[in-house]
């Protein structure tokens, strides 16, 4: 029976259908899963879904009312997925618990680094012909203080970065990973982290516990002329009292991965269509913040892995077998 595959990049079409070949049928397409598109998948006891995909509650009676048994999510995160509501229904929900730490904490010291050097504006100018280095200069690292919340396998990937630099390592999570404190970490409260670090990135998971972990006093809390960076979830961050700080002038340097409220935008071309994001069109204005459309996790070695996994994830639903990677187990 044929699997239904939504949200399918372009780059990532092959990928997907090189895991599945031999295994499986499945059917790509490029609109991602919501209320509206659910009824598409009538018919398809497995759909797969990416990481911007509608899996509340009406979008699940949807794929159950049409046949859907398991939704294999093509993501580490779940926050987007009503799991309470898949357990009634008795869908069978999996994602993929690891791939590559390095594709995120690589991106996210890309961010940091074209922030920090002014890279896209200096680009930029040297298109039209300008030369000039007024407004691009940056400062070095090498002896400064790299803050990670969330110290985790891409946490610790971006700390052993941030050693290599030779940055000092503030950490901060629920539990030390020893593997960053051989790298000379030292944990200390979230606060004290913010005060002290001139760079801050975030690699936590989104739940209703770290949803805003970044408010607007934790953004007070930081240094004026810090660096923010965000790879991991839109919401882990207050994006309107981060708009009003950056509006008194604040902070070296913001690199935004991901948008709390990126769910039908990012992924999608809205480039001939009027901007309805208040906060993300004046977010995208300052010459010191740079957004990107959720494209970290993006190199061929992860996405190999996701989909390699999701694959996995069927045949496992199909045998009967459970994994780490379930989230509701089949019924």
């Amino acid at each position: 029976m044929e699997i239904l595959a939504f949200g399918v990049q372009a780059d990532e079409q092959p990928l997907i259908e090189q895991a599945f070949h031999g295994r499986e049928e499945i059917r790509c397409v490029d609109v991602f899963l919501n209320e509206d598109t659910a009824p598409i998948a009538a018919g398809h006891e497995i759909v797969s879904t990416s990481v911007n995909a509608d899996l509340g509650a009406d979008v699940l009676e949807i794929l159950a009312a049409g046949g859907t048994r398991m939704v294999a999510q093509r993501s580490t995160g779940f926050n987007n997925i009503d799991l309470a509501t898949a357990e009634r229904l008795g869908v069978t929900v999996a994602r993929v618990s690891y791939y590559s730490p390095y594709s995120v904490a690589e991106f996210a010291w890309a961010l940091a680094m074209a922030v920090n050097r002014r890279i896209v504006r200096a680009a930029n100018r040297t298109r039209d012909f300008d030369f000039r280095l007024q407004g691009l200069m940056g400062r070095d690292l090498h002896g400064r203080t790299a803050g990670v919340l969330g110290t985790g396998k891409i946490g610790e990937a971006f700390a052993r970065i941030a050693h290599g630099f030779g940055m000092r390592l503030l950490g901060w999570d629920v539990a030390e990973n020893p593997a960053c404190a051989e790298l000379g970490m030292r944990y200390v409260p979230k606060d004290e982290l913010l005060a002290q670090s001139d760079l801050i990135t975030l690699h936590v998971p989104l739940m209703a516990e770290t949803r805003h972990l970044i408010d607007a006093p934790a953004l007070k809390a930081m240094r004026d002329d810090a660096i923010l960076v965000n790879s991991s979830r839109g919401g882990l961050i207050d994006t309107v009292a981060l708009v009003g700080e950056l509006r008194a002038g604040r902070f070296a340097g913001v690199g935004l991965d991901v948008y709390e409220a990126e769910a039908g935008l990012f992924f999608l071309d809205k480039s001939l269509e009027p901007v309805e994001d208040d906060t993300l069109a004046r977010l995208v204005t300052f010459p010191n913040v740079l957004v990107t459309s959720h494209q970290a996790y993006y190199t061929r070695d992860a996405v190999g892995q996701i989909v390699d996994a999701t694959a996995r994830n069927v045949l496992d639903y199909r045998e009967g077998r459970r994994s780490e990677n379930v989230l509701v187990p089949r019924g």
